[in-house]
C-alpha cells in the first residue's frame, strides 16, 4: 500500500522578499559585521548629487520616513535607551550597553544562549524603531526588542509571545530577516544576491536607505545631460526618470506602489514596463488578510486598498493627498480632500459631529485604523463608507463603532439611517461579503460581481480567486471567461483557480498564455500546464520551455523564504527531479520546522524511491510538532502497512480517527487493513 497523496502548497505566497549585504566574523567580538560601504555604481550616484539643484525637494526628503528608514547606529541615528538598562518580557531578558561607542544588545540567541550583539543599524524612528545585527551567510536580523518613540521604552514584538528559538518567528529565524522580509524597501538599487543552492546572501545597495533614486530612478544620465550642450541648447533627452509629477495615474502609483503593498517579486531581472505583474504580485482583498468586505485586516499597506476605491477609480494619485519628498500630507487633515470636495463636506450638515474635531475629521469615517508592529496606527485606504449595516448581518468592523466602542453596530446603523436614510448607493461590499463564504449560495454574488462593469478590477480578480473554491460547472465557465480578462490581474487570478479544475476541455484558451505580454500570467500558466499535463506533454507545447525557465527564475528567486523552498520543492516534484526537491523541501524545513505538510512531501518521495526508514524518520519527527495531526498519523498507518507492521498500523489509523479524520480513502484502507489482519 503506497503512499500516494502528495500535498502541494500554494503557487504563489505574497511575500517581502528582499537583498542582502556581505559580513565577515570578527572572533574577538563574536559579531558579524559589513565588509565596506558599498560604493555607488556608474548609473546610480547618491542623493547627495540632487541637493545642488534640487535644495527644497533634498531638504524635505531629510525630514522624511525616507530618509530614516537605515541608517547607521550612532549617537544621532539611535533612539533606544543603552545607558545599561534591562528589560525583561515573555522569557526573555536583554541588556542594552555601549561599549567604545558602540551599541550592543545581550539577547537570547538561536542556541537559547544570552550573548552580546552588535547593533548595526536602525531601522525606522517613529513610532517605533528596531535594530539590526548581522548573522552569517551574509544576514541581517531585526531585533525583536524595539523602541517605543512615543512613550520611550523598550517593548516586545509578537507581546505576550514565547517564541521558540527554532521558530520561523525567533528573531534569529526566517521571518525576521532584513535581506528577506525588509529590505528593498529600506534601501536604495538594493539587489538581494541570493544563492539558493547555498543559502547564502551577497545583498549590495547603492544607498543605505530610500534616497532620491530609489523613486526616479538612477540619476547618472540626468546629471550628464543637465551639464551637457544638449540641455543648454534645449534639446530634449528621453530619460526613463520616475516622474512624480506625472499625469498619468499609473506612472505615479508605480512609483509608490513596490514598497506601500503586500507583494512579491518575481525576479532580480526587471522589465521596464507599465504592468505591474511584469516584476510583482501584489496580494488581492481577500479573506484572511482582508476582512471579508475588503477592509484592510493583516498589515497590507495601501496598494490593494486604494484599488478599490472611488478614489483611484476617478483618477486620484498618491501625491494628489502626499508631498512625495517629505511623505508628510500637502495640507492638514480635512484640508486634503477639500482640494477636490466642496466644503460642506466638512461641515456638521454632512458630519454630524462637531466641527473642527477629531470626530467629524473625514478620516475618522472614511479611513479607519488599525494599529500594527505593536504600537504603529495605520489609515485604511479604500475611502470606503461606513456600513454599519453590514457589522449587524456579517460582523465585519465600520468606523462608527471604532470610536463608539460603548455602542452597539445596530445603534451605529440606526444612526446613519437617520441622517443619511436607509438607501445606499450600490457597492461590491455585500455580494464581496457572501461570495467570500464559497457555498452554494455564493456563486451567483460572485457572478454578479464579475458581471458588473463598474465593479473595480481587484474585486473581480478577487471574485475569481474565490470560484476556485465551488466545484461546479458554472464557477468554472465564469473563470474560463475570466481568461480573456484586459486586466492582468484577473488573467492571473483565473490561472490560478483553474488548478482547482481539469482543464483538458479549454487547452486552447490557455496554451496562448504562454505568451501572454505579462510575466506574472506567463508564469502562472506555465505552471498550471506543467500541474495538469505533466512535465512530458508539457515539454511539447512551442511557447512552453520559455515560460517554464521564467517559472523556474520566479521559484528560486522566492526560495529563501521557507515556504518559497516549499514552493521550489513543489516545483521540482512536477519537474520530476526528485533529489532536488528534496532538497529544497529540507532547506523549508530548516527555516521553518513547523512546515507538518513538508514533512509529508519529504516522506511521499522517500517512500517513492524506496527510502521508507528515511520516510518513517520524517513522519516521527513531524509528531514532535504536531502530535495530533490527523494526516501524519494517516501517512504512518500506510507506511506501516507497507512495512507488514500491521499492529503499529492499525493504531495510527485508529489516531488519525481520534483526530478527526474521516475520509472515504482512510476508511476503505483502514477496513483493507482489517481483512489483511484477520487473513
Amino acid at each position: 500500500m503506497k503512499i500516494n497523496r502528495y500535498i502541494s502548497f500554494g503557487f504563489l505566497i505574497s511575500l517581502f522578499v528582499i537583498g542582502y549585504f556581505v559580513f565577515k566574523y570578527l572572533q574577538k567580538e563574536n559579531v558579524y559585521t559589513s565588509v565596506e560601504k558599498i560604493n555607488y555604481t556608474q548609473e546610480y550616484v547618491g542623493s547627495s548629487s540632487c541637493k545642488e539643484c534640487h535644495q527644497v525637494e533634498y531638504d524635505q526628503w531629510k525630514q522624511s520616513d525616507h530618509y530614516q528608514a537605515m541608517q547607521e547606529a550612532d549617537s544621532i541615528s539611535v533612539l533606544g535607551n543603552f545607558d545599561n538598562v534591562t528589560y525583561t518580557a515573555d522569557g526573555v531578558t536583554s541588556h542594552f550597553f555601549k561599549k567604545n561607542g558602540k551599541y550592543y544588545i545581550n539577547t537570547q540567541g538561536d542556541d537559547r544562549k544570552n550573548r552580546d550583539f552588535q547593533v548595526l543599524y536602525t531601522f525606522g524612528y517613529y513610532p517605533l524603531q528596531q535594530y539590526l545585527t548581522a548573522f552569517e551567510g551574509g544576514r541581517l536580523q531585526v531585533f525583536r526588542q524595539s523602541w517605543d518613540s512615543q512613550k520611550k521604552r523598550w517593548f516586545h514584538q509578537y507581546k505576550n509571545q514565547i517564541i521558540p528559538h527554532n521558530d520561523w518567528l525567533h528573531w534569529t529565524g526566517n521571518a525576521q530577516n532584513w535581506n528577506m522580509m525588509c529590505s528593498t524597501c529600506h534601501s536604495t538599487n538594493l539587489q538581494k544576491n541570493y544563492n539558493p543552492h547555498t543559502d547564502i546572501y551577497q545583498t549590495s545597495y547603492s544607498e543605505q536607505t530610500i534616497g532620491c533614486e530609489s523613486c526616479h530612478g538612477a540619476g547618472a544620465k540626468h546629471i550628464s545631460y543637465i551639464k551637457s550642450a544638449d540641455y543648454q541648447q534645449g534639446v530634449s533627452l528621453d530619460l526613463f526618470i520616475k516622474a512624480q509629477k506625472s499625469e498619468e495615474q499609473n506612472a505615479s502609483l508605480q512609483t509608490c506602489f513596490p514598497c506601500h503593498s503586500r507583494r512579491g517579486e518575481l525576479s532580480a531581472e526587471k522589465i521596464a514596463s507599465a504592468e505591474i505583474l511584469d516584476n510583482y504580485i501584489y496580494e488581492i482583498p481577500a479573506k484572511d488578510l482582508y476582512f471579508p468586505d475588503g477592509q484592510a485586516l493583516d498589515e497590507v499597506y495601501k496598494y490593494s486598498s486604494f484599488l478599490q476605491s472611488k478614489m483611484y477609480l476617478n483618477g486620484v494619485k498618491c501625491i494628489d493627498c502626499h508631498n512625495p519628498h517629505s511623505g508628510k500630507l500637502k495640507l492638514e487633515k480635512d484640508k486634503v480632500c477639500m482640494q477636490c470636495h466642496t466644503p460642506n463636506y466638512a461641515s456638521s450638515n454632512h458630519t454630524f459631529h462637531l466641527e473642527n474635531t477629531e470626530a467629524s475629521d473625514c478620516r475618522s469615517c472614511h479611513m479607519p485604523t488599525r494599529v500594527y508592529m505593536g504600537n504603529d496606527v495605520r489609515h485604511d485606504h479604500n475611502f470606503a463608507v461606513p456600513r454599519p449595516d453590514l457589522s449587524e448581518k456579517y460582523n465585519v468592523p465600520n468606523a462608527c463603532n471604532q470610536c463608539h466602542t460603548d455602542k452597539s453596530a445596530q445603534w451605529a446603523r440606526q444612526a446613519i439611517e437617520k441622517w443619511y436614510g436607509k438607501d445606499r448607493k450600490p457597492h461590491f461590499a455585500e455580494d464581496l461579503i457572501l461570495g467570500s463564504y464559497r457555498n452554494e449560495k455564493s456563486l451567483s454574488h460572485l457572478s454578479k460581481l464579475l458581471s458588473d462593469k463598474n465593479t473595480p478590477a481587484i474585486i473581480r480578480a478577487t471574485a475569481v480567486h474565490y470560484l476556485a473554491d465551488i466545484p461546479t460547472q458554472d464557477s468554472f465557465r465564469l473563470i474560463e471567461k475570466e481568461l480573456q480578462s484586459t486586466d492582468a490581474q484577473t488573467r492571473y487570478r483565473a490561472l490560478l483557480s483553474l488548478m482547482n479544475f481539469p482543464i483538458s476541455s479549454i487547452q486552447n484558451k490557455i496554451i496562448p498564455l504562454l505568451k501572454d505580454d505579462v510575466r506574472a500570467v506567463r508564469i502562472a500558466t506555465a505552471n498550471l500546464l506543467l500541474t495538469q499535463l505533466g512535465k512530458k506533454q508539457a515539454e511539447q507545447l512551442s511557447d512552453f520551455e520559455k515560460a517554464r525557465k521564467e517559472l523556474e527564475t520566479f521559484v528560486l528567486f522566492q526560495s529563501d523564504f521557507a515556504t518559497g523552498s516549499a514552493i521550489a520543492g513543489d516545483y521540482y516534484v512536477k519537474m520530476e527531479n526528485i533529489p532536488q526537491a528534496i532538497f529544497f523541501y529540507k532547506r523549508a524545513l530548516k527555516k521553518d520546522a513547523k512546515l507538518t505538510y513538508v514533512r509529508l512531501n519529504v516522506a511521499t518521495l522517500y517512500n517513492q524511491i524506496g527510502a521508507n526508514d528515511r520516510a518513517l524518520e520524517v513522519l516521527q519527527q513531524a509528531l514532535t510538532y504536531q502530535a495530533n495531526n490527523a494526516q501524519v498519523h494517516y501517512y504512518l498507518a500506510l507506511l506501516y502497512n507497507e512495512l507488514n507492521q500491521l499492529s503499529i498500523a492499525k493504531n495510527h489509523f485508529e489516531k488519525a480517527k481520534k483526530c478527526g479524520m474521516n475520509t472515504e480513502s482512510l476508511q476503505r484502507n483502514y477496513l483493507l487493513l482489517l481483512e489483511k489482519m484477520r487473513e
